[in-house]
């Protein structure tokens, strides 16, 4: 017969049950928000307002129009030194992706944690419709009254 407390006193100490799985479910969450924390400590401590460090976007240089994306990066400088006035100016849209990002990823770390699927469940109509806020805000900064969206 076994001595079962021989076992016992032989086997690895172990972390507490459930611990273990809770965090390999929030390392994929954990590892995206590293990558994005490293990217905007790259873009706080190198200024996109200095020529030279990042390069013109294509669409602006071939056609002296703004992408939505233009002013992304002076929008995230100035969202990481707390002038979120210029970060709206610089890039209005850029900035809610950033606090949407924030919410998204906030669910999901949560869901992760609780052993949930992280689904965002965005219908047609929903996607349709930020398609279209997306364009709005492309043609609207490009028109000459919409010069207080210009990056």
């Amino acid at each position: 017969m076994r001595d079962v407390n021989a076992d016992s006193q032989s086997m690895p100490k172990t972390r507490a049950p459930g611990t273990a799985s809770v965090l390999n479910r929030v390392a994929t969450p954990a590892g995206v928000l590293a990558a994005v924390a490293g990217a905007f400590a790259y873009v706080g401590t190198v200024d996109p307002n200095q020529p030279g460090h990042y390069p013109v976007c294509p669409l602006y240089r071939l056609t002296g129009l703004y992408c939505p994306g233009c002013g992304g990066l002076r929008s995230a400088h100035e969202f990481i030194h707390g002038d979120f006035l210029a970060a709206l100016q610089d890039n209005a849209i850029a900035v809610v992706g950033y606090l949407a990002f924030t919410v998204v990823w906030t669910v999901w770390v949560v869901r992760a944690a609780r052993g949930r699927p992280a689904r965002i469940a965005l219908g047609r109509a929903q996607l349709w419709g930020l398609g279209a806020l997306v364009l709005v805000f492309t043609v609207v900064r490009n028109l000459p009254f919409g010069g207080w969206l210009h990056p």
